[in-house]
């Protein structure tokens, strides 16, 4: 297998690859945080009317979670194709996927109207936007990672994190503004503006990765299947990868779409609860860059462990601080969670490419990360809604959960091999 690569300069500028990377991911993400967002605000009432309303939405993070079951085969997928034939043609169709399945739930008649085929087809589309995250990530991240100059490989990995933020962001900011419209109008056509401008704003997204440069797969891409070919040759790898993914993705998408929850639980405005989350997407998307920059200074595991560590105190204080419903001290509490969390995902794009070599890279990490992102994510929400519920609106558990997730993230970087000062034609031999 040939392992080496020649990479010292960047293919495309900067600013080109934070378009196809950064700015595409956001525009995907952007439709994942809306579904999330709904899910917590708009979906328990329309689609799972039945229900208590702690209990609806429950069961709406849990159709929001059944996404995560259709990544792990995105990744599978989408990251053979990438290997194999083309990163291009991947990322566009992930875009592509996307864009139409969030453009057709903002489509979807209610309960009221439909019946029960009503949060079944929500469900169906969900999967869809599931199956193309899954390859949209490793697609994304390499664009950075394999065009970075030596020693920017974190910086550049990170730009698709940004682009997670920035998703964030931008979904957060368009649902704060759907909130002033008065309730009658939020919940009759109010909420779908939110998905239809997804589906629309993903042609940006297309226009820019259209653009792209179409990379050949080296001579020995095309021989067997790549993901067989790296589960044989770093199995150490690829499980300590999944559980990085599974660390990460529990305590972002609690700290990002249960704290919707957990807000309008103490009280606090739907659009004060989305203002909020506005403030600490804008902090992350700053937030990520600085963290995969400090990491090609000193090192990934070094700030993806104390980072995560920092994370799981901070989580502890947040709900003292939310409950105090003092304004500066409120706007720390979501300040200091994104900063810490953008720990880890500012370093993860680069520390997990740099495990593995090109010829199975794609694979590898669109592999692992979506199946821990499948078993953390998919589940963050709804077991954090869970054990909420069961302790009576006593955050503990919940705490108690993330520090458990923080742990499994520190402890699977501490085994992986430190890759920052590694060459890039050295990246995925044995140390």
């Amino acid at each position: 297998m040939n392992t080496t690569e020649t990479t010292t300069e960047p293919a495309m500028s900067a600013r080109r690859i934070f378009m196809i990377s950064g700015f595409g991911t956001a525009l995907e993400f952007y439709d994942f945080t809306v579904y999330g967002l709904a899910a917590a605000l708009i979906f328990p009432k329309l689609f799972f009317p039945d229900f208590d309303p702690l209990v609806g939405t429950i069961i709406a993070f849990a159709a929001f979670g059944s996404g995560f079951l259709a990544r792990p085969l995105g990744g599978i997928v989408f990251g053979h194709f990438g290997d194999k034939y083309s990163r291009r043609t991947v990322l566009i169709t992930t875009l592509t996927i996307m864009g139409t399945s969030t453009f057709l739930i903002g489509c979807l008649p209610s309960y009221q109207t439909l019946g029960v085929a009503a949060p079944i087809l929500l469900v169906l589309l969900r999967l869809l936007q599931g199956f193309s995250a899954g390859g949209e990530w490793g697609g994304a991240s390499l664009t950075g990672v394999e065009n970075a100059p030596e020693t920017r490989r974190g910086l550049f990995g990170s730009f698709t994190s940004m682009g997670i933020g920035l998703g964030s962001l931008i979904g957060s900011g368009v649902f704060a503004l759907l909130t002033l419209l008065p309730e009658d109008v939020l919940f009759s056509y109010g909420w779908r503006v939110a998905f239809w401008l997804g589906g629309i704003l993903v042609v940006v997204g297309l226009f820019a990765r259209r653009n792209m440069p179409e990379e050949k797969p080296s001579a020995d891409a095309a021989k067997g299947a790549p993901l067989i070919e790296a589960l044989r040759n770093h199995p150490k790898q690829i499980l300590l990868a999944i559980g990085i993914a599974y660390g990460y993705n529990t305590i972002a998408y609690i700290g990002s779409i249960f704290t919707v929850t957990y807000a309008e639980q103490r009280d606090y405005s739907p659009t004060v609860s989305m203002l909020l989350q506005v403030i600490g997407a804008a902090v992350f998307v700053i937030s990520a860059p600085v963290m995969g920059a400090l990491s090609d200074r000193y090192g990934r595991k070094r700030i993806i462990g104390w980072g995560t560590a920092i994370y799981a105190v901070v989580f502890f204080l947040f709900f003292p601080m939310v409950d105090a419903h003092i304004a500066w001290m409120v706007v720390l509490a979501y300040a200091l969670v994104n900063i810490f969390m953008a720990a880890p995902q500012g370093c993860i794009p680069a520390f997990l490419s740099e495990q593995f070599p090109r010829e199975t890279r794609m694979s590898a990490i669109s592999a692992t990360y979506q199946t821990g992102a499948a078993l953390g994510g998919g589940t963050a929400a709804t077991a954090a809604a869970a054990l909420f519920a069961m302790m009576g609106g006593n955050p503990l558990g919940v705490g108690l959960y993330t520090a458990f997730a923080a742990i499994v993230l520190i402890l699977c970087a501490l085994g992986l091999r430190e890759t920052y000062k590694v060459h890039t034609r050295d990246l995925g031999l044995a140390a």
